[in-house]
């Protein structure tokens, strides 16, 4: 599924560059002068900080939310006290669209990670031009070097990077690039199998080195999962489809964030 995800994203750049070459994309970015927000919602002194995602859809579980209408649940989420916003902008597997993300920041304050599957410089540059705060790189799918390379990019225009892994050799590329905001994927991409335990696995590897700030994704989806993973030590998670599938997001959010 992942080789399928990515061949399709290649044609979707294709087709960008063609619209909007990067000499003329770099024109139109507006970059932060005080920088990206996103880090700085995830620090919460010893409180575990929530991120809430907007997701149509799955290519494991199909669709998860039939009324789904992104600025009604980013404003939801804002309302109801959730630190930061991802969302997907992947269309063809996700349902996602790139234009989510201006429409939600002239809409909302709390900080916005564009999640897609970036594979290309053009696509940190169109991030940017949307004015997205943060961005998702997923270690399984790029080089060290890459990594390095996009990490570089993306500070330069102002945005934050999480940094995702799965395995031990995932996190050594994530460790070897330095990156500060690293993000455990209980969701194996390959399978989509989800298991909690892995955030388990790969904390140890990850908090011998100082200043990172650690999120657990995936898989989170009852206020038992929440208390094992602040037990654990992590400083944010990240919360999707246990929100698209609920039914009613605001109780989903008091019960998972442990209110009555």
């Amino acid at each position: 599924m992942i080789d399928k995800i990515i061949e399709k994203k290649k044609q979707e750049i294709e087709t960008l560059k063609s619209q909007l070459p990067l000499n003329d994309l770099r024109q139109k970015i507006k970059i932060k002068k005080e920088g990206s927000s996103f880090k700085k919602a995830l620090v919460k002194n010893n409180q575990l900080a929530f991120i809430g995602e907007i997701k149509k859809m799955s290519p494991s579980k199909g669709l998860l939310a039939v009324d789904f209408n992104p600025l009604d649940i980013a404003e939801t989420y804002e309302k109801e006290g959730i630190d930061a916003i991802s969302v997907l902008t992947e269309k063809e597997f996700f349902g996602g669209d790139l234009n989510y993300i201006p429409l939600l920041k002239k809409n909302i304050k709390i900080p916005v990670l564009q999640k897609d599957f970036l594979i290309d410089e053009y696509q940190l540059y169109y991030s940017a031009y949307l004015q997205a705060d943060a961005i998702l790189l997923i270690t399984s799918i790029l080089t060290e070097a890459e990594i390095a390379s996009f990490m570089k990019i993306a500070k330069n225009l102002g945005l934050d990077v999480l940094v995702e892994v799965h395995t031990p050799e995932d996190v050594k590329k994530a460790l070897s690039v330095e990156a500060d905001i690293i993000g455990i994927n209980n969701r194996n991409l390959e399978t989509f199998k989800v298991d909690l335990v892995n955030t388990l696995k790969m904390l140890p590897l990850i908090s011998k080195s100082k200043d990172k700030i650690i999120i657990s994704e995936s898989g989170i989806e009852t206020p038992k999962d929440v208390i094992f993973l602040k037990d654990l030590g992590v400083d944010a998670i990240l919360i999707g489809e246990a929100f698209m599938k609920s039914g009613n997001l605001i109780s989903k959010i008091n019960e998972i964030k442990g209110k009555t």
